[in-house]
């Protein structure tokens, strides 16, 4: 009985209700109960769609990831309005990117960081998850994107999951 009034999934309740206090018009008391309620039932509804639960060894460094994908999010706007904007042709490319990550989620997170950077976008995982098909709007070369991607998202999150 106590299993199923716990949390499966305690860091998704806990965002879900941040989330929904930030969404709701003020706080009060019901929406902390309402907030409250989502932040349980969802966890419960989608259980079965969580396989392995994340596993955050270093989930200290969370915020300062944060900090850097949101700043290169700013960066890359103005990168992508400067070339827009520019009469220099964009040098658009596929690339190819062979993935240390392991961890499912890990390998979720760094898609969808490169996706949320404007300019890049992930396009597939291969079957055996070890590479990663990425569309660059303006790359110099296929090497710099690998080793930009690698130090500034890949290596950050390796250390959160290993």
């Amino acid at each position: 009985m106590l299993d199923r009034l716990s949390f499966p999934q305690p860091w998704l309740s806990l965002t879900l209700f941040i989330t929904w206090q930030f969404l709701s018009d003020g706080i009060s008391g019901g929406s902390a109960v309402l907030g409250l309620i989502l932040a349980w039932a969802i966890p419960q509804i989608t259980q079965g769609f969580w396989p392995d639960p994340p596993a955050f060894i270093k989930a200290w460094r969370v915020p300062a990831y944060l900090l850097r994908v949101v700043w290169d999010i700013v960066i890359a706007s103005v990168e992508v309005a400067r070339l827009i904007l520019s009469p220099r042709p964009a040098r658009p490319a596929f690339v190819c990117y062979p993935l240390e990550l392991e961890h499912p989620l890990a390998i979720t997170i760094l898609a969808s960081t490169i996706s949320l950077t404007p300019g890049t976008v992930s396009a597939d995982v291969s079957d055996d998850n070890k590479l990663l098909l990425i569309h660059a709007l303006d790359a110099e070369d296929d090497q710099t994107v690998i080793d930009t991607i690698k130090t500034r998202y890949e290596k950050p999150l390796l250390e959160m999951f290993q």
